[in-house]
C-alpha cells in the first residue's frame, strides 16, 4: 500500500531527505511517500543521479548510500549538500547492522536538524535472533525511533505520520562544546563539518578547517557501542543458511566456483536468450518484418522513395525506422533484461560479495570488484555492458572500464561469428588472436591505470544479509530503471540516425570508405574492399566481422582483419551509450581513440608478421608473434611494477 497524502496535521512544504547506508531500503520510503520515482536529477558538477519526488506538498529526495556526511567521496559530497538544505531527515537503519548504522545517525543528530530513525528489516533482525527495545533506543537517541518491514510495508504509514514529530535529538556533549568555538554567522550543520575539518565547508565560510574529527569519532563509537549494549540483547546465536552461504562467497576457494557458474548463467540469460533469442524476434521479425515496411509505406504516400527525405526518415539510417528498430527492438530488451538480473543480484545481496570477491585483481587497472559486472556483461552486449558502468565509484573508474569495453570486449553476436572464422583457421590461430585481445586488454588497464587523471574509489562495501528477492520490487525497479534509460536516450538515438542518414545521402560515407583504402591495404595489408567491412563495423559489429570476410584473404590477413575488427569501435547503439553517458566531448575522444588504437595495433601486426615471414619458414610467424607478445606483455608489467607514480589512490 502506498499512500501519498500529507498528514493533516503535519508540516507543509518541507524538504524530507531520505538518508543511511547502502542497502538499507531508502527507495522503499521513497516509493511509499511518492508513490513512484518522480524525477531523476543529475546533481550539478557530478554523475550521480538524486531521486525526487513529492509526498503532497512536501519535497522529497532520496539520497545517494553512504557511511558519513563530509567530503571522502562524491556521494558524501553530495548527501551533505542535500542533508545541511533539508527540514526533516529520515534515517533508514539496518536493524542488523545497528553498531555501523547509528553512527551515521549520531552524525545526523550532531548536525542538529529534525529527524526521525525508520528501524528497517526487522523481520531479519528477530530471524537472526536479534531483540530491540524501540522505546530505549527512542529514549537515548531523542528522536522517534519506527520499527518498520519496508518490503512488506509494515511499518510505512507510522513513519509517514511521525514525520510531523520530527525532532533534534540528543547532540553529544563534546560535540555541544566545541560547536560554541565557532561565531554564529556560521549555520549549526556547517559548524559541525568545519569541526570536523571539511575543507568544502570551511572554505565556504570563510574559516580554517578544525581538527576534531578523529575526537568526535571516538566519542560517536563509545557512546553507540554504550547505545547498542543498552537496547539489544541476543536471545539466539544460531547460524542460519545465509551466514553459511555469505561466507563460502567471498572465500576463494569457495567463492570463485560459485561465481563462474552465475556468471555463467548470467551470460546465458543475458548474453544468449535475451541478446540474441529475444532481440532476433524484436528486432528482427517485429521490427524487420512489419515495423520498418508499415513506416516505409506510410512515408512512401507523402514522399517519393529514394529521394534525400525519404532515405533520411526510413531508410538504412532512418530517423524513424533506425531510431524506433534499435530502442525498441534492440535497447528495450537488452535493458529490461539487465534491470531484472541487476535487480536480482542486489536484492539477493550477492552482488556486493562479488564485487569482494574480485576486488584485488581488478585494482590493477584501476578499477574496484564491482567492475566485473560491467566487464561480464560486455561479452553479452556491450551497449548494455556500457549502461552498468553506473555501478562504479568514481568517474575515473566508468571512464576507465568504458575504454576497456569499448576497445577489448566483443559481444556475443559478434564473438559468435569470430569463433566461426577462427575454427576454420586452426588451433594456433585462435591461440594467436587471444592472446593479441587479452595482450590489449592487459595493457590497456595498465596504462589507463597509470595515466588517467583523478582517483578511484576504494571498496568499502557493506555485505547484507543474504536473502531471497522479493519480485514484486524486483520487477518495479526493473520498470521503473528501465523506462528511464529509454526516455533518456532517444533523442540521442534521433540525433546519431539523422547525421548518419546526412552522410549516407550526401555520399560522405563513400568519400569515408575511399579513404580508408590507403590505410587497410598499406598498414593493415588487406584487400581494399576491407573498408566496407569497417564501415559496416560502425554500423553493428557482426555485420562489420562478417562483412570482412566477403572477399578472398590468406590466414595471416584473417587474423589481422579478426583482430583489427575486434578492437574497431563499438556499434552506434554503444557508441550513442557512451556519448549519453560520458558526454559529447569524453564520447568524441573514446571513440576516435578507439579507431586509432585498433588501426595501430592490427598495422603492427601485419608489418610483425611480414618480417617474420620473410626472415623464417612459413610456420614460424604465429610461433615469433607469440613470443613478441609475451615479452612485450612481462616488460610492461614489469616496468609497472617497478616505476612509482600510479595515479591511482586506494
Amino acid at each position: 500500500m502506498q499512500n501519498k497524502q500529507t498528514p493533516t496535521n503535519g508540516v507543509i512544504g518541507k524538504n524530507i531527505i531520505l538518508v543511511g547506508n547502502p542497502n538499507v531500503g531508502k527507495s522503499l520510503f521513497f516509493n511509499y511517500l511518492t508513490g513512484s520515482y518522480v524525477d531523476v536529477a543529475n546533481f550539478p558538477g557530478t554523475t550521480t543521479n538524486v531521486i525526487c519526488g513529492r509526498c503532497g506538498l512536501d519535497a522529497v529526495t532520496d539520497t545517494p548510500g553512504i557511511y558519513g556526511i563530509s567530503s571522502f567521496n562524491e556521494e558524501e559530497k553530495i548527501t551533505r549538500d542535500i542533508v545541511l538544505h533539508g527540514d526533516v531527515l529520515i534515517n533508514v537503519v539496518d536493524a542488523l547492522h545497528l553498531e555501523r548504522d547509528l553512527f551515521l545517525t549520531q552524525q545526523l543528530i550532531d548536525t542538529g536538524r529534525p529527524m526521525l530513525v525508520a528501524l528497517n528489516m526487522m523481520d531479519e533482525a528477530e530471524n537472526q535472533g536479534i531483540k530491540i527495545d524501540i522505546k530505549v533506543l527512542k529514549e537515548l537517541l531523542g528522536v522517534p525511533v519506527i520499527a518498520t518491514v519496508a518490503v512488506e510495508g509494515k511499518g510505512l504509514d507510522q513513519v509517514l505520520e511521525a514525520i510531523k514529530g520530527a525532532k533534534p535529538g540528543r547532540v553529544l556533549p563534546v560535540v555541544e562544546e566545541k560547536l560554541a568555538e565557532l561565531p554564529d554567522t556560521i549555520p549549526r550543520a556547517e559548524k559541525l563539518l568545519v569541526l570536523e575539518g571539511d575543507p568544502i565547508v570551511s572554505e565556504r565560510n570563510g574559516v580554517a578547517p578544525g581538527h576534531y574529527r578523529a575526537l568526535f569519532y571516538t566519542e560517536r563509537r563509545h557512546w553507540i557501542n554504550k547505545l547498542i549494549s543498552m537496547s539489544i540483547r541476543e536471545t539466539n546465536t544460531r547460524e542460519v543458511w545465509g551466514s553459511r552461504l555469505s561466507r563460502w562467497m567471498i572465500q576463494p576457494v569457495t567463492g570463485i566456483p560459485l561465481l563462474i557458474i552465475t556468471l555463467w548463467l548470467l551470460y546465458q540469460l543475458i548474453g544468449v536468450f535475451v541478446a540474441q533469442t529475444v532481440v532476433g524476434f524484436t528486432e528482427e521479425f517485429i521490427m524487420g518484418e512489419y515495423f520498418q515496411p508499415i513506416a516505409k509505406a506510410l512515408v512512401g504516400k507523402f514522399l517519393t522513395p529514394g529521394t534525400p527525405m525519404s532515405e533520411i526518415l526510413v531508410g538504412q539510417f532512418g530517423v524513424i525506422t533506425m531510431t524506433v528498430t534499435y530502442l525498441i527492438g534492440l535497447l528495450l530488451p537488452l535493458v529490461l533484461g539487465f534491470n531484472l538480473v541487476l535487480a536480482l543480484l542486489e536484492d539477493t545481496g550477492y552482488l556486493p560479495r562479488i564485487a569482494t570477491l574480485l576486488d584485488r585483481i581488478l585494482t590493477f587497472f584501476g578499477l574496484n570488484g564491482q567492475a566485473v559486472i560491467p566487464l561480464v556483461l560486455g561479452f553479452g552486449c556491450v551497449t548494455m555492458a556500457l549502461m552498468s558502468t553506473r555501478l562504479l565509484g568514481s568517474e575515473r573508474e566508468r571512464l576507465i572500464a568504458t575504454i576497456i569495453l569499448a576497445l577489448t570486449v566483443p559481444c556475443s553476436a559478434q564473438l559468435a561469428i569470430i569463433a566461426t572464422m577462427l575454427a576454420g583457421l586452426g588451433p594456433g590461430f585462435a591461440v594467436v588472436y587471444g592472446m593479441l585481445i587479452f595482450s590489449v586488454f592487459i595493457a590497456g588497464g595498465t596504462l589507463l591505470n597509470r595515466f588517467v587523471a583523478g582517483e578511484s574509489s576504494s571498496l568499502w562495501i557493506d555485505l547484507p544479509p543474504m536473502r531471497l528477492p522479493r519480485m514484486g520490487n524486483v520487477l518495479r525497479k526493473t520498470w521503473i530503471k528501465s523506462k528511464e534509460f529509454i526516455t533518456e536516450a532517444a533523442p540521442l538515438f534521433a540525433l546519431g540516425a539523422l547525421v548518419l542518414g546526412l552522410l549516407d545521402v550526401s555520399g560522405t560515407l563513400d568519400t569515408i570508405e575511399n579513404v580508408l583504402v590507403p590505410l587497410t591495404v598499406n598498414w593493415l595489408g588487406l584487400p581494399k574492399e576491407a573498408a566496407s567491412g569497417f564501415i559496416m563495423g560502425v554500423i553493428r559489429r557482426e555485420f562489420g566481422t562478417a562483412g570482412l570476410f566477403t572477399f578472398p584473404m590468406s590466414d595471416l590477413q584473417k587474423l589481422v582483419a579478426l583482430t583489427t575488427i575486434t578492437l574497431f569501435v563499438p556499434c552506434i547503439a554503444s557508441a550513442m551509450v557512451i556519448f549519453k553517458e560520458r558526454g559529447w566531448k569524453a564520447g568524441t575522444t573514446i571513440w576516435i581513440g578507439v579507431i586509432v588504437v585498433a588501426f595501430f595495433v592490427g598495422g603492427l601486426i601485419n608489418q610483425m608478421l611480414n618480417f617474420f615471414t620473410s626472415q623464417f619458414t612459413s610456420a614460424a610467424p604465429l610461433t615469433m608473434l607469440a613470443g613478441t607478445i609475451l615479452i612485450g606483455l612481462a616488460l610492461l608489467l614489469g616496468i609497472n611494477s617497478v616505476i612509482p607514480g600510479s595515479s591511482r589512490s586506494r
